[in-house]
């Protein structure tokens, strides 16, 4: 009888998990939260990255500067 009641608990279990994944999946969370959350945050990171300007380089070092 133990064992019946803890295998119903953890195929419940697995069951809402698939069910979360489910979720995940069909409604793409994942990729809301890359949209939403993540790329905002990269986009305020990376864009505020000071950087050379390789247009200021003139053309004939930017070969030795890149080799």
């Amino acid at each position: 009888m133990k064992a019946c009641k803890i295998l119903k608990k953890t195929v419940g279990a697995l069951a809402a998990v698939y069910a979360g994944l489910f979720a995940v999946y069909y409604f793409d969370l994942d990729g809301k939260l890359l949209y939403y959350v993540v790329e905002p945050f990269m986009i305020k990171r990376f864009d505020n990255m000071k950087r050379r300007d390789p247009l200021s380089v003139p053309y004939d070092q930017i070969d030795k500067e890149y080799m």
